[in-house]
């Protein structure tokens, strides 16, 4: 089925290129079926990168799927038109008596700072709260899994001596759980952080479930109140070109970066990516919405929380 976006946002028509099915809202308010609510807080600065990269994964279901993107109040983007900003996305104190199936919460390029010293960390706090009572399933990435196991759980971070920087082997710990059905026994996934979350500090909590890490990268993806909350430390939404683009942004910055790992084929930059984090990326998402939100979510959603 396709997903429902807001008309004219420019990832229709980049993912229309891409043979990807999707409409907007003016042909899907002819489909007479109940559509999955999806709120997306996207804290990149690419904003309309990070949609692209969303979208194309949360396209790939046979469930319909109703996007809606949320913004920090009284935070201005740098990087993105103001234009696109005021027609796409909404501030979350206009969102915050709505109801939603599923939510998003992106990375955010402000992981070396301290939590309680991120300008928008109050409303920040105040979002998390929110969506234990307003989201049936929320799926934390990057900087936002970080911020959120500290903030529901207490997880401190740890800065690391240089950047986690390209694309590792990951197992499954737990592989009956229904976030894994159709993984292979080893998976990819790409990373892209100066921080990390530690193993010990996962297993010590029992509100907590380490179901997937990495030998190279560490921990990768934490489970919380049965499905309700997930966490990922890495980057499975990436397109095959996102990090041959911030290894050449951080050269061109003279930043200390080294050539992402396991990425460029022979591991030579002057060669193309070698892409195998797709379809397991693919995989991740369907799973969340599919068995963690569609099977959970009541019909009339002003029953969720």
């Amino acid at each position: 089925m396709p997903l429902n976006l807001p008309d004219k946002l420019p990832a229709i028509e980049l993912l229309k290129e891409e043979n990807i099915f999707v409409i907007d809202n003016s042909r899907a308010t002819q489909q007479d079926i109940r559509p999955l609510r999806i709120v997306i807080l996207n804290l990149m600065p690419l904003k309309i990168t990070t949609e692209t990269d969303l979208i194309r994964l949360l396209s790939n279901t046979p469930l319909q799927l109703e996007i809606s993107f949320m913004k920090i109040g009284n935070h201005t983007s740098k990087n993105t038109p103001i234009e696109h900003m005021q027609a796409f996305y909404t501030d979350f104190e206009n969102m915050r008596n709505g109801k939603y199936d599923g939510m998003i919460i992106t990375g955010a390029p402000v992981e070396q700072i301290e939590y309680e010293e991120v300008t928008y960390w109050k409303e920040m706090m105040e979002i998390f709260n929110w969506s234990r009572t307003h989201v049936t399933s929320t799926l934390y990435i990057c900087w936002a899994a970080f911020a959120g196991l500290y903030h529901h759980y207490g997880i401190p971070k740890y800065p690391l001596d240089k950047k986690m920087f390209g694309v590792f082997e990951h197992v499954a710990l737990d592989p009956l759980s229904s976030i894994f059905r159709g993984f292979d026994d080893v998976f990819y996934a790409p990373h892209s952080r100066h921080t990390e979350i530690r193993k010990e500090d996962i297993l010590r909590n029992p509100e907590l479930a380490l179901l997937s890490e990495s030998e190279e990268a560490g921990v990768y993806l934490v489970m919380a109140r049965g499905g309700r909350e997930f966490f990922v430390t890495g980057h499975s939404e990436y397109s095959p070109l996102t990090l041959d683009v911030e290894y050449r942004r951080d050269l061109d910055k003279g930043l200390p970066i080294e050539v992402p790992r396991n990425y460029y084929k022979a591991g030579d930059p002057d060669k193309e990516p070698l892409v195998r984090w797709r379809g397991h990326a693919n995989l991740l998402f369907s799973n969340w919405l599919n068995y963690y939100i569609y099977q959970e979510t009541p019909y009339n959603i002003e029953e969720i929380g």
